[in-house]
């Protein structure tokens, strides 16, 4: 976790924002005391129309191409 000084926030705001979506948890510091944290949210959940339109878009399977691709991979005494 980094520390950011209130000044630094404020004169490099966009920059310690674009951390923090990136995953970087960072706290603020105001003389030298921690005063704030700075975490990125939580992704937002997938909704049942996106994952429909996913799942229309995934190619046709035909399962004896894929056993035999299984089969041809994996060792047969396992």
């Amino acid at each position: 976790m980094a520390d950011v000084s209130i000044r630094d926030l404020r004169n490099h705001g966009g920059d310690v924002v674009e951390r923090a979506a990136r995953g970087e948890q960072i706290t603020i510091t105001r003389a030298g005391t921690r005063v704030a944290q700075l975490r990125p949210l939580a992704p937002r959940p997938i909704t049942t129309k996106v994952l429909l339109e996913r799942w229309r878009r995934l190619p046709r399977l035909d399962p004896d191409t894929m056993r035999a691709d299984i089969d041809a991979t994996l060792d047969p005494r396992l």
